[in-house]
């Protein structure tokens, strides 16, 4: 097991800090620290902080490559976004915090804390990379969307499968193929994978409620594995916009119009005009570098025309609480 009890709070970007993993791991649940938007000095203060407390934690990765520079399709990009800055009075065209993958540098400044979990999306890093993590003891877990990427992520060195499901929130972790349709809903791909793999399986994917819980170890998974759940959470920094967002009535679409990568959340005016899918945008991580400055100024404005409001398909029992309700809820206590 990763930690005393069957649930791990997924790593989520841009609305969570040590604070809200610090507080999931008092309680014996298993919690997370997003790090591939966080810089060299930012990721050591936030270890410092998780490495004085006792409890069991996560630190999550991306293993994407950087595509190549296409000034044609950034200039394409640029275009069919200039309604919006002129709209906005928005003179910039790039800026923000890139999502970097995981390499040399990143291990270098993560091996003194020695993170007793480190997860990856998208895949794994290298063969070397993955050695030097596993050579202080951590136990390696990776995102797999289809049985045959659970498979190779058991050839390549995972010690367990984070079975994504097609309701979660967020980035899809596909990274052996584009193909959408190949996803599974949660419960389904649990089960397929289980049958596939020898190693542990963790559920993610629609799961913020006990009865999801039970459900997701019925069918074969050791954990769960929640982001929705813990967005609301007091030690959350979720904004408001995205609070009061989840707290309506909506709905979400798995959309690439925010990153260059499909992930799911719920639509807003980008996604609504653009398309879930636009052709202009660049690949993964480059399209959110123009839509930096529009977001600021929208969100000055009190809009969230170009927020991306991640969120899985399940909003049921998630509500404001602090973190140590949140997981005893899922447990039914």
């Amino acid at each position: 097991m990763l930690s005393e009890l069957p649930i791990v709070q997924a790593p989520m970007a841009g609305v969570q800090g040590s604070a809200l993993a610090v507080a999931v791991g008092r309680t014996g649940a298993l919690g997370s620290l997003p790090a591939a938007m966080l810089s060299d000095d930012a990721l050591t203060a936030e270890l410092t902080l998780l490495a004085v407390e006792d409890v069991p934690y996560n630190v999550n990765f991306f293993a994407h490559h950087m595509p190549a520079a296409d000034p044609a399709r950034e200039e394409a990009w640029l275009a069919a976004l200039a309604p919006y800055r002129a709209e906005y009075a928005v003179a910039e065209t790039g800026g923000g915090v890139t999502r970097r993958p995981f390499d040399a540098h990143v291990c270098d400044v993560i091996e003194p804390y020695a993170p007793p979990v480190v997860s990856f999306h998208f895949g794994l890093p290298d063969e070397g990379l993955l050695r030097r993590v596993k050579a202080w003891g951590a136990v390696v877990l990776s995102t797999a969307t289809t049985v045959d990427e659970a498979r190779w992520l058991v050839e390549h060195g995972a010690d367990a499968v984070i079975a994504q499901g097609w309701e979660a929130g967020g980035h899809r972790g596909h990274f052996l193929s584009e193909d959408l349709s190949l996803h599974m809903p949660t419960l389904d791909l649990v089960r397929a994978v289980r049958s596939s793999v020898g190693c542990p399986v963790i559920a993610a994917g629609g799961i913020t409620t006990a009865t999801d819980v039970r459900a997701a170890l019925d069918a074969g998974a050791i954990a769960v594995q929640a982001g929705t759940a813990f967005l609301l959470a007091d030690e959350a920094t979720t904004s408001s916009f995205h609070r009061d967002a989840i707290q309506r009535p909506h709905d979400t679409v798995v959309t690439s119009a925010f990153t260059g990568r499909p992930a799911r959340g719920i639509p807003t005016r980008l996604v609504l005009e653009l398309g879930e899918f636009p052709d202009p945008a660049p690949p993964f991580p480059l399209a959110a570098g123009a839509l930096a400055p529009l977001r600021a100024a929208a969100e000055a404005q009190g809009r969230t025309d170009f927020t991306p409001l991640w969120c899985g398909t399940r909003t049921d029992g998630v509500r404001p609480a602090p973190a140590a309700e949140i997981v005893e809820g899922m447990l039914g206590a």
